[in-house]
């Protein structure tokens, strides 16, 4: 077991981390908005519309906003499962009068995930701390999971390109369970893999989700990150625990002070 230290905060007693992957160890922008830019070309490829106008368009009901270089708040990518956002496609190409619009975009999204695999050296790049982190709670016997709203397989994929692949013990991803978070469902998964109390465990994320997730799921502490969704006041009204990013989260021996 390790003590974590979170902004002077000590949380003590913790045999487990569980990670959020998006904004919390990767890059929440740089990823996203090259994966929504890339469907959205596709799909404008495919029903033959004006790129410019329709790409801009798509990406926005999709959760980009290009003039800010920001994800929306509202999502829903980066936020939401991945039927949402490929909803959010659907329903724009339906009311522009685009038929065959689901088939279209499931299509998409499935090519754009195959392509992704050989594009990852553009796409995937570390919050700054992370491996670090992840390589002192591994040398200190400090089992580390991730729970995300990104497809089990992908989210391994991208711990494993990162380097973080043996760092990881379980990866649950949002096609692993019924419920999307903030439900509890990915983090019961995870303690009754790892056979891990609830009492030991704490939960890091950059949403409001991921910290509700660890207050449903009753954990000793829910940690929020400023690297991605979530704003101190809105953390603040949920949890004490907070940090700049995963880089303000020090991991303290038995014996420390």
């Amino acid at each position: 077991m390790v003590d974590l230290n979170v902004d002077s905060r000590v949380i003590r007693d913790i045999e487990l981390v569980i990670f959020d992957k998006d904004g919390t160890l990767m890059e929440l922008y740089y990823y996203w908005s090259q994966m929504v830019a890339l469907r959205a070309q596709l799909i404008c490829e495919q029903c033959g519309l004006e790129q410019q106008q329709h790409e801009h368009d798509l990406m926005h009901v999709m959760g980009v906003d290009v003039q800010s270089r920001r994800l929306r708040p509202q999502g829903p990518v980066g936020l939401k499962k991945r039927e949402i956002v490929l909803q959010a496609a659907v329903d724009y190409l339906t009311e522009i009068g685009i038929p065959g619009a689901n088939g279209l975009c499931n299509d998409v999204f499935d090519e754009i995930d195959r392509r992704s695999l050989f594009l990852l050296d553009t796409l995937i790049k570390p919050i700054e701390g992370a491996s670090s982190l992840l390589r002192i709670l591994r040398d200190s016997n400090c089992k580390v999971a991730i729970a995300t709203t990104d497809r089990g397989e992908r989210a391994r994929l991208a711990m494993d390109f990162l380097g973080f692949g043996d760092r990881v013990d379980l990866v649950v991803g949002v096609d692993g369970v019924s419920r999307p978070k903030p439900d509890p469902e990915m983090i019961h998964v995870i303690l009754e893999t790892l056979r891990i109390d609830r009492s030991n465990t704490a939960t890091v994320g950059d949403a409001l989700t991921d910290v509700k997730m660890g207050l449903n799921a009753g954990l000793k502490a829910s940690i929020g990150v400023l690297t991605g969704f979530g704003r101190y006041e809105e953390f603040a009204a949920l949890t004490p625990y907070i940090a700049h990013s995963v880089a303000g989260i020090k991991v303290m021996r038995k014996g420390d002070v």
